[in-house]
Order: structure tokens, then sequence, then C-alpha cells
């Protein structure tokens, strides 16, 4: 009997034995709330290089994950690694998060997807193709606003010693990530104490736009922080008073948020801050800078009238002429057919608008013009541009559409919708003056506040047809309707005609020959098919069957043309140190010489005249040489995540922008969006 209990004994002794040196592995098996995901940007880093490793984390709705300092309730995410020998982690960096305050407490919190970012050091010692894998062993706590969770888990990426090599779809994804990191702030602040209150002073100039920025403080026994903020304006410096909580001393890291997930670190010393000057994110109660939005509003609606005579609008003005001439002095469908123009422009510039406001919010490197940079939109646009040449050369007559009014060419309030439209969708990726820094504005300012103004934007492009619809004097000047009006519109179909080139064109340099060809045949049938299935133009009521043969015949005689002489991939910016990065900006300047950066796009008619007209001239080559420029091109044709946050840097979601570094100079000079040959011979001392 005792040998049977010794026996009951031991098993139970082994089995909760058992069960206490399994219970960390089940625990970490167990589902999580927010799934964690460790990835490599690259999965055979280089040896004596460095790579970089996200950890993806995925709350559930309604979860949430926090910042490094979580505040009031807490804590980030602490790593155990288990690195092979060679290989070293730095610490992870989060990306800016959001402030959220339950039951009184101030929490800093990721309740959507996000991912910590660290750099992977491989020693110079490690031999190609040694095993590199990295695992280790993740805690953090997910909550909700009832209950919080510790988490753990397991989290492991296989890497491979070699030669560093990144996809082009990892480089992208990682891109994403990184502009959701906070950006160093080049100086210093100050920070001290005057009794309960503590005082923070950001050197930040003050042409830098802000929306209902917040400070997140990363270091402990300091702030209170669910306090109210009061930030302010003084000069260059922005001042943040809260209460404190706590007896910290010394420097004091930090974190600025700004808008749209953008932020600053800062790293503060203590020192004197100066008075509070005026308020910041307190106009109307809404968190906004009254003052830019109203400046941002009228440069968009001055700039969107200006861009009616930049060159990339010049092909537009063929249909607003017809349309113009068309309506003749009959006031009522002279001011129908300009409403429903100035509707065309204004919807179409909000629909681009919102949709580049909400890409934005889901992490994409997006900027103005982002419509241009996808082929599927170019190749849309080639179609229509190449259907209304053909419209306008009299080849064939558009369907009915909209009460009878043809597709952006007939008149009526239909055919004046959708020429605004047209106008809006093909105009706007092009920046003139003014409209540079307005559209740069909605990146610091909500999403409800950016919205009027693209909405400015296409009112300015609508405003000369408006006018003229409006207002008898300047309507009674155009000539009236009568027979020059066919000669008229077949000479308008020479710059449409000249448009579709120029998309075919950049269709090639994004796609390669071989997309350009099939784009070609794909055209082709669709005229044939027209040319068989309607009753289209003269060709058919004469019985000249041959004119969708003809043009077929041209389609692919052009391709093939083309295809002898281009690449098979599409053309990108050269390889050598002309091309923009960060890192031949910085080698650049140190070597003491004059900086230009230009950043351009094969779609922007103005960027092509700039460079034809003023960069790529005799006399400013030779001034340049002369002085030792350095010279960097960013090409944003294809929608290069690095240049967009390049842009973003200096307050602009759109090209031409040109950038003059003078030697020794801590920030750029920002030229003019219309250059001259003069002005880069002056900037170059010559």
């Amino acid at each position: 009997m005792r040998d049977d209990f010794m026996t009951v004994m031991r098993r139970t002794a082994l089995v909760l034995l058992a069960l206490f040196l399994l219970a960390p592995a089940w625990a970490m098996a167990q589902p999580t709330h927010i799934a964690p995901k460790l990835i490599a940007e690259s999965a055979a880093p280089a040896p004596g290089e460095t790579t970089t490793i996200a950890l993806a984390m995925t709350p559930e709705k309604g979860w949430h994950g926090y910042w490094t300092n979580g505040g009031d309730a807490g804590f980030g995410l602490q790593v155990e690694w288990n690195a092979p020998e060679g290989v070293t982690v730095a610490p992870f960096r989060y990306p800016v998060p959001e402030a959220l305050i339950l039951f009184g407490m101030m929490n800093h919190v990721y309740e959507h997807p996000y991912a910590l970012l660290a750099d992977v050091r491989v020693d110079q010692s490690v031999a190609p193709g040694t095993d590199l894998t990295l695992s280790g062993v993740a805690n953090w706590l997910a909550c909700t606003d009832k209950i919080c969770v510790p988490e753990k888990a397991v989290i492991a990426v296989a890497l491979k010693a070699g030669d560093g090599t990144i996809a082009p779809a990892s480089r992208e994804r990682f891109d994403a990530w990184r502009a959701r990191l906070p950006q160093p702030l080049d100086r210093a602040g100050t920070w001290e104490r005057r009794g309960a209150t503590l005082r923070f002073a950001v050197p930040l100039p003050d042409s830098t736009a802000l929306a209902d920025p917040h400070l997140f403080v990363e270091t402990r026994d300091l702030i209170d922080y669910a306090a109210p903020q009061q930030i302010s304006r003084n000069g260059n410096e922005l001042v943040v008073e809260t209460r404190a909580k706590g007896d910290a001393a010394g420097p004091v890291d930090a974190l600025l948020k700004l808008s749209d997930g953008r932020g600053l670190s800062v790293r503060f010393e203590p020192g004197a801050v100066p008075r509070a000057g005026d308020p910041v994110g307190s106009a109307g109660g809404r968190g906004i800078d009254l003052a830019l939005f109203w400046t941002a509003l009228g440069g968009a609606i001055l700039g969107g009238l200006i861009l009616n005579l930049m060159p990339c609008v010049f092909p537009i003005l063929s249909l607003k002429a017809l349309s113009l001439a068309r309506a003749g002095g009959e006031p009522r469908a002279a001011k129908v057919e300009a409403l429903a123009y100035t509707a065309g422009a204004i919807v179409t510039a909000l629909l681009l608008g919102g949709a580049l406001l909400a890409l934005r919010a889901a992490g994409e490197q997006v900027g103005w013009a982002f419509q241009l940079q996808h082929p599927a939109s170019v190749l849309i646009l080639l179609v229509l541009a190449l259907a209304i040449t053909l419209n306008l050369a009299g080849a064939y007559e558009l369907p009915s559409f909209g009460g009878g009014s043809g597709l952006a060419a007939k008149g009526g309030a239909a055919g004046g919708f959708w020429t605004g439209a047209l106008a809006a969708f093909v105009a706007t990726p092009c920046s003139g003056p003014l409209l540079g820094a307005a559209l740069g504005a909605t990146l610091v300012l909500p999403a409800w506040a950016a919205l009027p103004i693209f909405g400015g934007l296409g009112l300015g492009l609508a405003l000369p047809f408006l006018a003229i619809g409006f207002v008898p004097a300047i309507r009674n000047r155009l000539p009236r309707p009568g027979p020059w009006m066919g000669n008229f519109r077949k000479a308008m179909a020479v710059p449409m005609g000249l448009t579709a080139l120029a998309l075919a064109w950049l269709f090639w340099r994004q796609g390669g020959a071989d997309t350009l060809l099939g784009a070609v045949l794909a055209i082709a049938v669709l005229l044939t098919m027209c040319g068989t299935f309607y009753n289209f133009g003269r060709w058919q009521r004469s019985n000249r069957r041959g004119w969708p043969t003809v043009a077929c015949a041209t389609l692919l005689g052009l391709a093939l043309a083309l295809y002898a002489i281009a690449p098979t991939s599409p053309e990108s910016a050269a390889s050598d140190g002309t091309t923009f990065s960060p890192a031949a900006l910085a080698e650049a300047r140190a070597t003491g010489k004059p900086v230009f950066v230009y950043f351009t796009a094969d779609w922007c008619l103005s960027c092509k005249a700039n460079e034809a007209g003023a960069i790529e001239r005799a006399a400013v080559q030779t001034a340049f040489d002369k002085a030792g420029v350095v010279t960097l091109v960013g090409d944003w044709t294809g929608g290069d995540p690095v240049i967009t946050r390049a842009l973003a840097e200096h307050g602009r979601n759109s090209v031409p922008l040109y950038l003059w570094y003078a030697p020794g100079a801590e920030r750029p000079e920002i030229l003019p969006q219309i250059l001259t040959p003069g002005l880069l011979v002056e900037k170059a001392g010559g």
C-alpha cells in the first residue's frame, strides 16, 4: 500500500514539474490580441553592413499597444534576443503614438497596425552564406478600454549572410514604416521648472506649419501626462507649458507630434525658456491655424488660376475654347456650361485630394499627382486623349452622353462638367507659382481643413470659364458661332494629339516597350470594334471603311518602331552620384561645394520646361562647372517614397521643387518654381 502511495506521489510530482517547465512555452503558444511578426528588409545582410528589421504589430479591433513610455498606465515592448555570433541588434525605434485618455489617465498608444524598426549590424568577420537566423522572446501589454493583458511570443526571422540585396517591394514597405518614425531635430531645446509648471522650448522655425501638436515626454518621473498642454509660438521657438509630476532632472527626451502621423524627436537641456507667445492649435476650438488655412486656400485659388497659363494645361484649352464658342452669346447656355465646368473641376480636385489624404492616412508615401504615377491611370488618359483627338479632327462623332451631350467635347451641362473634370485631372499634377506651398499646407492640416484647399484649386482653375459665363462684357467679346468653328476644332486636335503622344511616351517610360506594345494593340482592337459596331463619322457615311484599318496600322507601326528602339524595361534614374538620395545629399554637402537639388517627373511639363529652358542651358552648365556645383536629381515619375518624404520635409507634396544648398548653410534656399538661366548663373556666382 505504501509503495502504491509513493508511486502516485512520484507521478504527481513529475506531472507538476512538467507543467512548471512547459508553462512558459504554453503561455507563448497562446493566441495574442496583438499579433507580432518579425520581418527583415534584406534576407541576405552583407557582412560589415547594417540592415533593418521590423516588428509589425497588428492589434485586434478595440485593442491597442503602447509607446516606449506608455504614459500613466502601460509599458512598451521588450525583447530578449537570441542573436547569432557576429550579429548586433540596436534598440527598437517607435512610430509617432496617439494620446488616449481613459478614466482620467493618459495613455500613449497605437490603436492601428504599427511597426517598430531596429538596425541589425553584421560583423565583417562573418563568412558569406552563414546562417544568421535571428530570434527572441517579446513581451508587451495589450489593452482595451476595460482590460489589459500582458502578452508574450517568440519572434524569429531567417537571415543568411549575403550581398545585402533588398527587393523593391520590401524597400517600399520599409520606407512606408520609416515615414512613420519621428525625425530627429537637429538642435536641442531647453526646459525649466517653475513651481508646479514645466516649460519646454522647441527650436522650430515660425514657417513650420502645425496642426494640433502634442509633446510626448519619454523621460519618466517628470510630467503629469494627462494635464492639458498650453502650446504657443514665440518667434522661432515653440513653447509648451504643462503640469509637473515628479522630480526628474537633467536632459529630457521627448517626441513632438506634428500632424498626419509625423513627429520630431527632441532632446531638451536644462535652460531658460522664453515667455509664451501666440497660442497654437486652438483656432476656433478645432485645432488648426486659421491664418495658415486662409492663406493656403487663397494660394490654392490663385495658383489654380495661374495654372491656366502653364504649359501642362494648354492642351485642355482647346476643349474650353470649343465649349465657349459653342455657347455663343446665349446667356443661359453660357451660365449653365460655366457652372457645370466649375463643378467638374472642383469635384475632381476634391476626389483627388480625398484619395491623396486617404492613402497618406493608410501609410502610403504619395503626393499630389499620384494619379500619373501609375501606368493604369496613364493608359486611361492615353485612350481618352486619343479618342478626343480623333473626334476633334472630325474622324468620328462621340456617342451621346447625358441628354445628348458628348463626353468632354460637346456643349451643355454634361459636356461642361466632363470638360472641367478632365482639365482638373490632367492639369493639376503641374505645380505652378503659389500652388506648391498651398498644397504643402495640406500635409499639416486635418483632413476636414485640407479638403477645401483642394477644392479651391479646382475653383481657381475654373475661374476664367466662370467669369466668361457670368460677365456679359467678357462673353460679348467672343466670336459668334459660325463655319470657322469647324476649322478651329480641327486645329485644336493638334495640342490634344501632342498630349496623347506625351502620355504614350510617359507610359513607355513607366512600363517599357513591351507594356506599350500591349497597350497599343489593345487600343487598336478597341478602335476596330468602334468602327465595326457604331455608325461614326464621315468615313462610314461616305462608305470610306478604310479608316479603322489605317488607324490600326499607324498605331501598330508606331508601336513596332518604339519597340525596336526602346529598352525592354522601364527607364530609371541614373545610378551614379547625380541621383538624389539622403546619403548622396549628405556626401555632396560634405564636399563643401554648392549643391543644387531638383525634383522632377516625366509627366510634369513645367518641370521639363524649366529643365530645357534653364537647367540644361549651356551658360548655366558652364557656370555650374566653374563653381563646382554638385547637381542631384530626384525623379518622382513613379512615386518614389524617399522623394515623397523629401518633398514633405520642405512643406511640399508636388513637383517641381528646387533646392539650393550654399556651402556651410544649415538649410537650403527654396528657389522659385519658374526658373531662369540668369537666376541659376547668379546662384553659381557666375
